[in-house]
């Protein structure tokens, strides 16, 4: 059975993921995730040595368009939506400090 998770590992995470968790969220989340956790850990004790691997669990076959060559979007047309651009690009806040890259 895995360990549960505590909130020091949770918090961890939060930051990596750049959210910004109060200390309830942080109790909460790390109850939810241990559950989750061990939930995974009780699948992984099924027996699965007669079922055949699949790739999708219903037959399915190539339903992909054709490829066919057609007008593509100009840069405005594709930006006209975008909250900021610069030029004929989107415009994005920095994700990455310098201290952490």
């Amino acid at each position: 059975m895995p360990q549960p998770l505590d909130e020091q590992t949770v918090r961890h995470v939060a930051e990596l993921a750049r959210l910004n968790l109060s200390d309830d969220e942080l109790t909460r989340y790390a109850e939810q995730l241990s559950r989750i956790l061990q939930y995974v850990d009780q699948l992984s004790e099924v027996d699965t040595s007669n079922v055949a691997p699949t790739a999708h669990p219903i037959p399915i076959r190539n339903v992909f368009r054709s490829d066919e060559v057609c007008e593509t979007l100009s840069a405005d047309r594709a930006l006209q939506n975008a909250p900021d651009r610069q030029d004929d690009y989107f415009k994005v806040p920095k994700v990455l400090d310098q201290e952490s890259a």
